[in-house]
């Protein structure tokens, strides 16, 4: 097909192109090469992530995610919720629905720009051990929320070199041979936390990270005791909401609420991934 319909949406500062695959108008071969060249920035249309809107046998639709260089990731919060509202927009779901990832069926419900997801429930938590660094010992903490994150908490946010410092903890012999996203957290004075997030796959810091605000949620309520829902402030400035039940180090009912912005609608012609890099 010479002209692929899709959406750019955002939520909360990480931007995703989102395309409905259930009539295949994606060509297969070369996948991967095509959503790394569609994503890259200046070149293309630019954005954190490429999503698949495909039909299911089983609940509304299923996905498949891309980061953007081109690797499949099993669950992204930003981009659940933008593909639920994505699908409610094109008529493939309902305000309540289910969809498919790798990481597990996810629930989604709508509420105007807005949309919560249930995500899956946090597990390999782990708090408080060192990982050695170039600089020396860190302490750390780890958690899987669909996808692996690090949580590393910092007194001040602003002055972490977070390309670097992420980088090196994300390809660290401690996280191989998958590698693990990584967060920098700090707790606020009202009981909400700021996170910056360097995102495995996209290979650079994030606005936001769904999934990495979970993770940050998680390890300061095991840590700290605070308690749901618990704010978190994203590097774009946006606010996620994170809910959960916990019984002593154990989380349930997960959720994470947010905006899923529809910025532009349009087509993707051939020229926007056959060029030469």
């Amino acid at each position: 097909m010479d002209q692929i319909p899709f959406f750019k949406m955002s939520g909360s500062g990480n931007d995703f192109i989102l395309i409905d695959n259930r009539e295949k108008v994606v060509e297969e071969h070369g996948l991967p090469d095509m959503i790394k060249k569609i994503c890259r920035r200046k070149m293309s249309v630019g954005s954190d992530g490429f999503i698949l809107v495909e039909n299911s046998d089983q609940v509304d639709f299923k996905w498949r995610f891309f980061n953007s260089d081109g690797s499949l990731a099993e669950m992204c919060g930003n981009g659940a919720r933008c593909a639920a509202r994505f699908a409610f927009i094109n008529g493939i779901a309902g305000k309540e629905m289910v969809f498919e990832t790798d990481a597990g069926m996810v629930s989604a419900s709508i509420t105007g720009q807005g949309v919560k997801i249930k995500m899956p429930n946090p597990k390999d938590i782990k708090t408080d051990y060192l990982i050695e660094l170039e600089r020396g010992s860190l302490s750390v903490n780890s958690v899987n929320t669909g996808v692996p994150h690090v949580v590393v908490l910092v007194d001040k946010l602003d002055r972490v070199d977070v390309f670097n410092q992420g980088r090196e903890i994300r390809y660290s012999k401690y996280f191989a041979p998958a590698g693990t996203n990584v967060n920098f957290i700090s707790l606020q004075n009202d009981g909400s936390i700021a996170i910056r997030t360097y995102e495995r796959g996209v290979e650079d810091e994030t606005l936001a990270c769904g999934t990495g605000s979970v993770a940050g949620a998680v390890i300061m309520a095991y840590k700290e005791k605070i308690t749901s829902p618990v704010k978190v402030r994203t590097k774009s400035g946006v606010f996620l909401n994170v809910f959960f039940n916990k019984n002593d180090s154990d989380f349930s009912d997960v959720y994470l609420e947010g905006d899923a912005r529809v910025v532009y609608f349009g087509k993707l012609w051939r020229d926007a991934w056959e060029y030469s890099i």
